[in-house]
C-alpha cells in the first residue's frame, strides 16, 4: 500500500469505457468473486460490466460516473449516480441512487471511497435529485458504515442478481442534503 495517495477525480467520458469495463470487472472480482460460482460470476461480469453497458451509462443524460486516477497510472476506483433504478415502493419521482462505488483493494484505508461519494452526491444535489438511495450487499458491514456516516438508514431490502445466485441486498435512504 501507498503512504501517501494523491489521487485525482474527474468526470468519465465515452473514451473512458473500456477503462471502466476492466476496472469494474476487477473491482468486483477483488470485492465478491468468493461469493460466486464460476458461471454465475463470468454471466454477470459480461452483462454489468462489458464496454457496451458502461458506454449505455455515459450516453444517459440521468447518470453521472467519474474516475479516481493517479499520475500516470490505470484508473483506481469509481463511482456512478444517476436516477435511482432501485425496487423501491412508491419511488419518488426526482430519487437519485448511488449506483456504484468501487475502489481497487489495493487503495483502500486512503479515504477515496469518501472522496468519490461526497462528489456523486454533490452531483446529485446539482440535479435536484431527492431523496437518495443506494444498495448494499447485506454482508458488506464497511460500505454500509460509510452510508451511514453520510446519513444513510435501511428502508428495505431485495434480491440482486448475479447469474442464478440471488443476494441478499439493503437499500438505504437518505433525504437529508449531505
Amino acid at each position: 500500500m501507498q503512504a501517501s495517495l494523491s489521487p485525482t477525480i474527474r468526470r468519465a467520458t465515452l473514451a473512458d469505457a473500456p477503462a471502466l469495463a476492466e476496472l469494474g470487472a476487477a473491482t468486483f472480482v477483488e470485492s465478491f468473486a468468493y461469493l460466486y460460482t464460476p458461471e454465475d460470476l463470468a454471466e454477470f461480469l459480461g452483462q454489468s460490466h462489458s464496454q457496451a453497458a458502461y458506454e449505455r451509462h455515459l450516453r444517459d443524460p440521468t447518470v453521472a460516473i467519474w474516475l479516481a486516477e493517479t499520475a500516470g497510472e490505470p484508473p483506481i476506483g469509481y463511482a456512478i449516480a444517476g436516477s435511482c433504478k432501485l425496487p423501491v415502493k412508491d419511488l419518488e419521482e426526482r430519487a437519485g441512487e448511488i449506483r456504484q462505488l468501487y475502489v481497487r483493494a489495493a487503495f483502500h484505508g486512503h479515504k477515496l471511497g469518501t472522496q468519490m461519494l461526497r462528489t456523486a452526491l454533490d452531483w446529485l444535489a446539482s440535479q435536484q435529485r431527492k431523496p437518495l438511495y443506494v444498495g448494499v450487499w447485506s454482508g458488506n458491514f464497511g460500505a454500509q458504515r460509510l452510508y451511514e456516516r453520510f446519513g444513510f438508514e435501511k428502508v428495505g431490502e431485495y434480491e440482486f442478481a448475479v447469474g442464478r445466485q440471488r443476494d441478499h441486498e439493503f437499500i438505504l435512504r437518505n433525504s437529508v442534503p449531505t
